[in-house]
Order: structure tokens, then sequence, then C-alpha cells
């Protein structure tokens, strides 16, 4: 990178279609070769229950740690690129996908646009975000100060396991 300004951000990614697991583990390699940015660190895999409508497999999440020159909507569009990449179709809301990328957290940035909300507005209750995001930042707080590890706490693990690191 460059000598531009640098942000931390924090990428959910998530998968339940099309071998899941191969899905995000090329998605976290896809991630660290974006233009612009560093990936810094990122969580084990997790075994997840689907949130959403009907019948659905169970998914495969981690948390990616970003560096990152891009702004919000840049970077968001580069995400999107990627989903595209992986044949995601946008036909249910909260539907089964063969990828996910969503942007959970960016520097301390508090953003509510049509395209964009930062944090994440489900974040806070998603423990297949918060348990992935304290494994790799366990002191990390929301921008209003809520600590990740509160908010993990409350959440708990139900249904969500965390898999054996991949070859």
């Amino acid at each position: 990178m460059s000598d531009a300004l640098s942000h931390c951000c924090y990428i959910g990614l998530g998968s339940n279609l099309d071998e899941p697991l191969e899905q995000v583990t090329q998605a976290l390699q896809e991630l660290a070769a974006l233009e612009h940015t560093t990936l810094l660190s990122a969580s084990s895999l997790y075994r997840s229950r689907p949130v959403g409508p009907g019948e659905q497999p169970d998914y495969i999440n981690a948390v990616a740690q970003l560096s990152t020159e891009l702004a919000p909507e840049p970077l968001l569009n580069a995400l999107q690129a990627l989903e595209q990449a992986h044949q995601r179709k946008r036909l249910v809301r909260w539907g089964p996908r063969t990828l996910d990328l969503d942007i959970l957290l960016y520097d301390n940035l508090q953003l509510n646009s049509q395209r964009l909300s930062v944090p994440h507005p489900f974040l806070a209750e998603r423990n297949f975000v918060l348990l992935p995001l304290m494994e790799i930042a366990p002191d990390l707080a929301l921008p209003d100060g809520t600590r990740i590890a509160t908010l993990a706490q409350r959440c708990g693990n139900e249904g969500l396991i965390k898999l054996p690191p991949q070859r």
C-alpha cells in the first residue's frame, strides 16, 4: 500500500451454498489480494445455523480484519464484485447464498446511507459474527464504546461450532 491514509475494518464472511467451506476460504484469499488493501488477520471458520426464511443448509462464517485505503463505498463495491464473482444471487432477503461479505466495522465510523450502514445493523445480535470477531480483536469496541466481548457474552454460542484449522 502507498502512503495514503489507511483504515482498519472488519469484514464478515458467510456461505451456505456450493461448497461453503471452499467459498469462504477462497474469499479470504481474494480479500488478501484486493487493491489498496492488506489482510491483517482472519478468524477460525465457524459453522452456524441459518438466519432467514425456509429450510437452508448451515453456514460457514469467518471474520477478516483489513487495512485499506478504500473509502467505505468503494470497499463495498469491491466486496460486492467478489460476491458476484462467486455467483451470488440476491433472490430472497437472508436467503441461501454462495458468498456474503459484510462491512461490520470501519474505523470508528458511524454511517447510515442508502447502500451501507456501519457498524453493521445486526452485528450486536449475531454470535456467528461476534465470536469470530472477538477471536481476532478481543479488546475491540463499537464506536459507542460497547465492547464486542460484552455483546458476545450476551449472545452466547448456541448453534455455533468452531471448525478445526483447514489444511
